[in-house]
């Protein structure tokens, strides 16, 4: 317990938020669960899907819509005179901003589609990522008169951050190649620490938001950081069955998330 005290703020004093807290790490639990059950989320390439005529948007548009918001959020909030006198709020608002801006660009310049996406799951995801860019920024604010944590995790959130981000949009690239232009055709992906992992690019992205919320200590950043880690990490469970199933030459040395482990 003194070791959780010396490395985060006190809860903040905002039941919505504390609740929203548990909720993030209880429900992207259950669907990495789901997922390596075969219960996949609607914008997953695993999916039968079955809803009746649904408003389908293009795969590019679909996941501009999904990250656009947010990315704007973000922006406004860096810009915001409160969060300008937090130097916490500052750089997390400036790593949520960069963190957007990068899905923006990945979508409009480096992943290629292969299908199309649903309307209606495109705008849920995008109200998602908008409510938790603000609410990771309302759980700075809160923290203004609580206690400072006794060990500052600022500069080492910034390194693991970067880190995180990197890695995500080399991996990005790296899978962006497998397809020629018109090619839909699923393949092995390889190179970077696919030869190691079949999704670094989840375990990459978990490790920038742990960097997030190491920038921020708050208990909100890290809730959705662990939260996100028990669903990528079911995720790439499930992606790793998937391609076992489709493909007999598949490197059973290759695991689903951590090199060597799982």
């Amino acid at each position: 317990m003194n070791i959780i005290r010396s490395i985060l703020y006190p809860p903040p004093p905002s039941l919505p938020l504390n609740t929203l807290s548990v909720v993030n790490v209880t429900a992207l639990a259950a669907l990495g669960i789901l997922e390596v059950k075969g219960t996949h989320m609607a914008y997953s390439k695993f999916l039968n899907r079955t809803a009746r005529n649904p408003v389908m948007l293009s795969g590019r548009v679909g996941m501009l819509l999904t990250y656009t918001p947010a990315l704007v959020a973000a922006v406004a909030l860096f810009s915001a005179p409160t969060v300008k006198t937090m130097p916490r709020g500052v750089l997390l608002a400036a790593a949520l901003s960069v963190h957007f801006f990068k899905r923006v660009f990945e979508v409009s310049f480096v992943h290629k589609y292969s299908g199309a996406m649903r309307l209606d799951i495109s705008v849920f995801f995008s109200f998602s990522y908008v409510m938790c860019t603000v609410c990771m920024i309302y759980s700075q604010y809160l923290s203004l008169n609580l206690p400072e944590p006794r060990i500052k995790l600022t500069y080492a959130g910034t390194v693991l951050f970067l880190v995180g981000i990197t890695g995500n949009f080399y991996h990005h690239y790296l899978l962006s190649k497998l397809r020629e232009k018109g090619d839909k055709a699923y393949k092995i992906p390889k190179g970077g620490l696919f030869d190691l992992v079949i999704c670094p690019h989840y375990l990459f992205e978990v490790i920038g938001f742990f960097g997030i919320s190491l920038i921020s200590q708050t208990i909100y950043p890290l809730s959705f950081a662990f939260g996100s880690m028990f669903y990528l990490m079911g995720r790439s469970i499930a992606t790793r069955k998937w391609y076992m199933s489709k493909f007999e030459n598949f490197p059973t040395r290759v695991k689903a998330f951590i090199p060597y482990v799982l």
